[in-house]
């Protein structure tokens, strides 16, 4: 039986570890932006309860 051409596996691990690297940028872009946002809104609630508390 004839063989097909030799599979490109060079090529193919070359492309898995970029998009392995593209999703873990992604995730970590992801965790921070969550984590930007909980400070961002920790900060506005501390704003909040300082305005509350110089009004009484």
């Amino acid at each position: 039986m004839a063989k097909g051409p030799e599979k490109n596996t060079k090529n193919k691990a070359l492309h898995t570890k970029l998009l392995n690297r593209k999703k873990a940028k992604l995730q970590e872009e992801k965790k921070e932006k969550v984590l930007r946002l909980k400070a961002l809104v920790t900060k506005m609630n501390q704003q909040k309860n300082e305005n509350d508390s110089e009004k009484e």
